[in-house]
């Protein structure tokens, strides 16, 4: 069975600084891109920052310079460094995976964490 658990979510004031970390556990062979993904009340989830097996980046545009995406290959762990959080960054994370198993391959998404912006 395999799980994607994310943590490091909580209350910030604007300007402050947040890490979120998603481990994946379970009968994981290999593990390829990783990402965060994320949605605020009433919006569809969008895409915050991906990253590739050999650490390839990519961005959306609202976090480019203030969000850094990696990961570590051997915890099965991929971070999300968040700095000069703006209330319009509130929502809730959701951590996402392409990983293979022992008997198949597909996308996994862990539970979500939530990140509040406010004073």
């Amino acid at each position: 069975q395999v799980q994607l658990v994310e943590s490091g979510g909580g209350l910030v004031q604007p300007g402050g600084s947040l890490r979120l970390s998603c481990a994946a556990s379970g009968n994981i062979v290999s593990i390829y891109a990783m990402g965060w993904y994320r949605q605020a009340p009433g919006k569809q989830r969008e895409l915050v920052a991906t990253i590739t097996s050999g650490g390839s980046t990519n961005y959306a545009d609202s976090v480019k310079g203030r969000f850094t995406i990696s990961r570590d290959n051997a915890k099965k762990t991929v971070y999300l460094q968040m700095n000069s959080l703006k209330p319009e960054d509130t929502a809730v994370y959701y951590c996402n995976a392409d990983l293979r198993t022992g008997t198949n391959s597909r996308n996994y998404w862990g539970q979500g964490t939530q990140v509040t912006v406010s004073a």
